[in-house]
């Protein structure tokens, strides 16, 4: 089973400094990324990914195939599409954490998700979720003319980074170096793009922050940028 290399370091209002540094170095010793950031929901690693999975569900309950949505993302350079990877995850996990962050944040949890689990379909683990599992791969039925939407890609990827704008804005997190560095080893961001942070700069803030406007439009409000990107 793959391991990921992050670690993220979780400081509570009362934790002492001396004991955020005793994690930083036994972190480091077991040869792993360790990730400082506040208690907030979904910390960094999830509150990143949590967008770019549901926005995934949510293109596939409009019919979207999931073969197709999940080209787009190995396009854009992840290394897994979103759909299966919630299958890898389990979807009774993303549940959870879809659960918490949609109290927190105020936003929806999409339908296909709660009933595949009231269905006991959770993915890899249970042989069927939103793909048929046979020997630990996916069953897919994409066919070669099978086009991916022209708005897909900024679909999936851009509430990323907009939900990395915001951990920085309400202080989570207060490194963009290592958010970028957090995101690429936890979420599997493209890791030739930089980091969500990285790739908005290079992007230009004002063509993500249009595009995001574009999307809110289309999609509802979920895409509306963050106040952070104008601080």
């Amino acid at each position: 089973m793959a391991q990921l290399q992050l670690v993220e370091i979780v400081q509570g209002i009362g934790t002492q400094a001396a004991v955020v540094q005793d994690a930083l170095r036994f972190t480091r010793k077991l040869d792993k990324l360790p990730l400082p950031c506040k208690s907030a929901p979904g910390f960094v690693v999830n509150r990143i990914l949590t967008p770019y999975v549901n926005e995934a569900l949510f293109a596939l309950e409009s019919g979207i195939p999931a073969a197709v949505i999940d080209r787009a993302g190995k396009d854009f350079g992840m290394p897994m599409g979103p759909i299966e990877l919630t299958d890898v995850v389990g979807l009774d996990v993303s549940l959870h954490v879809g659960r918490v962050l949609a109290d927190a944040l105020r936003r929806r949890v999409p339908e296909i998700l709660i009933k595949l689990v009231e269905q006991k379909k959770l993915g890899r683990k249970s042989g069927e979720g939103f793909y048929v599992w046979r020997d630990g791969k996916p069953v897919r039925t994409e066919t070669p003319q099978s086009a991916v939407p022209p708005d897909l890609e900024d679909r999936l990827i851009l509430p990323m980074l907009n939900e990395a704008v915001a951990c920085l804005r309400e202080g989570v997190i207060e490194d963009a170096d290592l958010l970028d560095a957090g995101a690429i080893f936890a979420t599997g961001f493209a890791p030739f793009r930089g980091g969500p942070l990285h790739y908005a700069k290079a992007r230009g803030e004002a063509n993500v922050t249009a595009r995001l406007e574009e999307l809110a439009q289309r999609y509802g409000e979920r895409f509306r940028p963050d106040p952070g990107w104008h601080l």
